[in-house]
């Protein structure tokens, strides 16, 4: 630990804040040349067949969040080269008729990557229509069977759902690739971000500290960790009084003000060394590592190898 504590900000490509006068000022830790970067792999991996991956929205709500989205998906599979459409069964869709529409796409041949879009409608139960999406055309990584492959260590024969990872990816851009020995809070045991992620930063050695609304002295417990991650969808959550200048935030919250501005689960502009900004954080890099795992669905439907 004392080597990673030695190691400036300049050396794992953070630049140093400028001083201010009042007090320490984080910063900014943007998603996009992750993402990037990201990108270029898929493309080079989508160059080498010939054929077009074929990736599939299923929408079961009226939320507006959702279809913003799935826009924002279309968008950028066009830009691959990736076929996309939408199966949207409205509102009013039942249990049975969501249930029977991801079991055809996933018998399909011609789909090769599914997205249930959350939330659904009130009535519907996500658990238990995730059951009948095929592990392997899991693009988000939220089925049983992947989260289980991830819970057991075995990262390498699952998809992964891309938040967690996005996650990841920001705290190694900042703390090294060697995660091990470093101490990180999650705040929020959701099945999206929390739980997925607190099983994927133990397979790299990280000691985790998960935080829920039952947590007393929160400062308290984050004072000596390493990186806080907040993932509650409550804007505004994790406050100055909270962190440390030597903190990392990654701040994997999205809330939609009244006026239609987007906020984190963190206040902006912590006194901490490095922060995430929402938007541009976090979500950049999950939407590019979402077809990163479309591009590894479809090596593992054809058998091929995968890293």
């Amino acid at each position: 630990m004392a080597d990673r504590e030695k190691r400036s900000k300049a050396e794992v490509g953070v630049p140093e804040s400028p001083s201010t006068g009042h007090g320490p000022q984080a910063s900014s830790l943007t998603g996009k040349p992750l993402a990037d970067g990201v990108i270029t792999g898929v493309r080079e991996a989508l160059k080498l067949w010939n054929f077009r991956p074929h990736l599939v929205s299923v929408l079961a709500s009226e939320d507006e969040a959702s279809r913003v989205y799935v826009d924002s998906k279309a968008r950028r599979a066009g830009r691959l080269g990736v076929d996309f459409s939408v199966r949207e069964l409205g509102a009013g869709a039942s249990q049975q008729e969501l249930e029977a529409t991801l079991r055809e796409l996933s018998g399909d041949a011609g789909v090769h990557g599914i997205v249930l879009e959350l939330p659904l409608s009130a009535g519907l139960d996500a658990d238990a229509a995730l059951l009948h999406i095929a592990p392997r055309k899991d693009v988000e990584g939220l089925t049983p069977a992947n989260l289980a492959l991830i819970a057991a260590g075995r990262e390498a024969e699952a998809l992964l759902p891309p938040t967690p990872r996005s996650v990841r990816f920001l705290l190694r851009r900042v703390l090294g690739d060697d995660l091990r020995g470093l101490r990180v809070a999650v705040i929020g045991p959701g099945r999206t971000v929390g739980r997925p992620l607190t099983f994927m930063l133990n397979n790299r050695g990280v000691t985790v500290t998960l935080c829920n609304e039952h947590t007393h002295g929160l400062a308290n417990v984050l004072a000596p960790l390493d990186a806080v991650v907040v993932a509650v969808g409550r804007a505004g959550l994790l406050k100055p009084e909270d962190v440390q200048p030597h903190h990392v935030v990654i701040d994997a919250g999205i809330n939609v003000q009244g006026d239609g501005e987007m906020v984190g689960d963190a206040m902006p502009d912590l006194p901490v060394r490095a922060q995430t900004p929402v938007p541009g954080g976090v979500g950049p890099l999950t939407s590019a590592l979402m077809y990163q795992n479309l591009v590894r669905a479809v090596k593992l439907q054809r058998g091929e190898a995968v890293e």
